[in-house]
């Protein structure tokens, strides 16, 4: 581990855009992926004829080796800037990627847009910025990527930012704090200094744009939320929860309790990578045993909290969506399942409260009739079963979430109040 601060970083963007090259090529820059193996997978791909893709197959081949249970040197995914330390969210694969950053398996601190400079704006860039803006992602680094297939033309790389821009201030991102870099991750444009194929660009690359970021702020005067990810039993210890702390501190001997069940009792002790530790704070994943909780006490889905301040049960919930796909209309009634941090409950549309304005967020139509895919909308929920769910103003590691149905990602909101369950 390093000494330097830990950021989570997720890249993003439309499919064939670039975005494990990207990856690969920062990797290379930041001087984790040797430069021999880079040779080697040049050589490989040159005699394929697909030489462009060499920086992809580092990480695709990485990742074969990681699937096929072969050890790989953790480095592979992690790399230091000057001022941090970073852990790439593994996230070209699209489907898996939309749940993860939901349920927290990957929250990310900040995030790397790829856009081609070829194609601009795709439906799957304008998916992942409203994602990314729902899910709370509030830093980001937009890479025109391909620039090279484009002449290094700075007409074409202005005509992208305008249409990137015009969608990152629709939901809400602040355009001018934002670097839009144009960059051939395939060639090494602009990844870690000025390149002389773009005199008329005068911003940072994409590693001063990394140490540019700011550190992300640990939640730690919040009230203590751990979803529980899973509950193993432990001989001569018992029922041990895992879970990320998300915000507020654990200490050994705190009164917790789980919600929705209700069940708690005193931390007996606490455990990170296999050492016992005196207290946890956000951030931080780890196992820890309760006395008096037994196996049937506690399951995925549930939260951890303490008892003078534990979780909030909802029985109803409003909420503002932004609805990504459906294939026909949304109405009251629609009853699709909800994946808030490790719960996933199914959840009825109640009443479709407004329809709002995606560019003001002003409301433009009371009690709509149904919503369908790009609308944005604040809905009043009611899950089918007790689950867990914050306003995320007041804990936003725990008020967002996403809707799923048919095997796609339906839509993705953030919790506005909850109505108790009593």
């Amino acid at each position: 581990m390093s000494d330097k601060p830990h950021m989570n970083l997720a890249v993003i963007g439309h499919i064939d855009h670039g975005k494990s090259t990207t990856t690969g090529r920062i990797m290379y820059e930041a001087g984790v992926v040797p430069k021999h193996i880079i040779e080697k997978y040049q050589a490989e791909a040159k005699e394929k004829g697909k030489e462009s893709f060499a920086f992809a197959w580092v990480m695709d081949s990485l990742k074969e080796e990681r699937e096929r249970g072969i050890t790989i040197d953790i480095a592979h995914q992690k790399f230091t800037t000057n001022k941090y330390f970073f852990t790439v969210v593994d996230c070209p694969g699209h489907r898996d990627f939309v749940k993860n950053m939901i349920t927290g398996a990957s929250q990310a601190d900040a995030a790397i847009l790829v856009v081609a400079a070829t194609d601009g704006v795709m439906a799957q860039t304008k998916e992942h910025i409203f994602l990314s803006k729902t899910l709370g992602i509030n830093q980001l680094i937009v890479a025109v990527n391909k620039m090279d297939a484009v002449n290094y033309s700075e007409d074409k790389f202005k005509e992208v930012v305008a249409q990137v821009s015009g969608i990152l201030k629709m939901v809400g991102f602040k355009v001018d704090q934002i670097p839009f870099i144009p960059i051939s991750a395939f060639v090494g444009t602009n990844m870690s200094s000025a390149s002389p194929d773009t005199p008329w660009y005068k911003g940072p690359s994409v590693m001063e744009a990394l140490d540019n970021l700011k550190e992300p702020e640990k939640p730690v005067d919040l009230p203590l939320r751990i979803p529980v990810e899973d509950a193993y039993t432990i001989s001569g210890i018992g029922t041990v929860p895992v879970g990320r702390v998300e915000t507020g501190i654990m200490k050994k001997g705190d009164q917790v309790v789980f919600m929705p069940s209700g069940s708690g009792g005193e931390v007996r002790s606490i455990e990170m990578h296999h050492e016992e530790i005196p207290q946890a704070v956000p951030g931080d994943n780890i196992g820890w045993s309760v006395r008096g909780i037994g196996k049937n006490d506690v399951r995925r889905g549930d939260v951890c909290g303490s008892k003078n301040s534990p979780p909030t049960v909802a029985d109803e919930f409003t909420a503002q969506i932004v609805v990504l796909q459906h294939p026909s209309a949304i109405t009251a009634g629609y009853t699709p399942v909800f994946h808030s941090h490790t719960a996933q409950v199914a959840c009825m549309f109640l009443s479709l409260d407004k329809k709002l304005d995606p560019k003001t967020g002003q409301a433009k139509e009371e009690n709509p009739t149904f919503l369908k895919a790009g609308d944005a909308a604040i809905v009043t929920f009611k899950p089918t079963k007790p689950m867990v769910l914050e306003p995320a103003k007041e804990i936003p590691q725990l008020g967002r979430f996403a809707i799923r149905d048919m095997g796609m990602t339906i839509a993705a909101g953030v919790c506005l109040s909850v109505k108790k369950k009593e």
